[in-house]
């Protein structure tokens, strides 16, 4: 796409990092295949041409595990950062008055449906981003023992 101006190009970019893409390099980015994605890649490289851009879909296959694993670590890195940062924020809101407290959760909820829809390689913290929300918004429920023993054994692996 044109450098000038730059605001459909910076609107393409955050479109798909909504999707979860690795960069694999300059404008070079990648998904899992499935229907969803590649229908979302398809609109999106219509939109690049459509502002007089260049741009392709390809269906590729990685050349080797090693390849594949990397890109999904890459993927899985990613979405643990903003799993941790939902965390961090549920954490900070704890002491919060119960109005703010609802409201927070609220919008961390929202947060983690949005961060679920790019998350094609789950790590272990979106199971604790979602417990840390549910105190949150209900400080009084304790977590059923499956929970209590399924973070034990995350602790346990790390």
């Amino acid at each position: 796409m044109p450098r000038q101006p730059s605001a459909p190009r910076i609107a393409i970019w955050r479109k798909l990092e909504r999707l979860g893409v690795a960069r694999l390099g300059d404008g070079l980015v990648a998904l899992p295949g499935d229907a969803r994605t590649r229908e979302q890649f398809d609109w999106i490289a219509e939109e690049i041409v459509a502002g007089q851009g260049t741009a392709t879909v390809w269906l590729a296959v990685p050349g080797s595990l090693t390849q594949e694993r990397a890109i999904a670590g890459q993927m899985q890195a990613d979405r643990r950062a903003e799993y941790q940062t939902v965390i961090i924020a549920a954490q900070a809101a704890t002491n919060a008055r119960p109005g703010e407290r609802s409201r927070t959760a609220g919008r961390l909820r929202a947060e983690l449906r949005r961060i679920a829809r790019r998350d094609f390689f789950p790590p272990a913290e979106r199971d604790s981003a979602h417990q840390a929300v549910r105190a949150l918004a209900d400080p009084d429920k304790k977590p059923d023992p499956q929970q209590r023993a399924a973070a034990s054994r995350k602790d346990e692996n790390r």
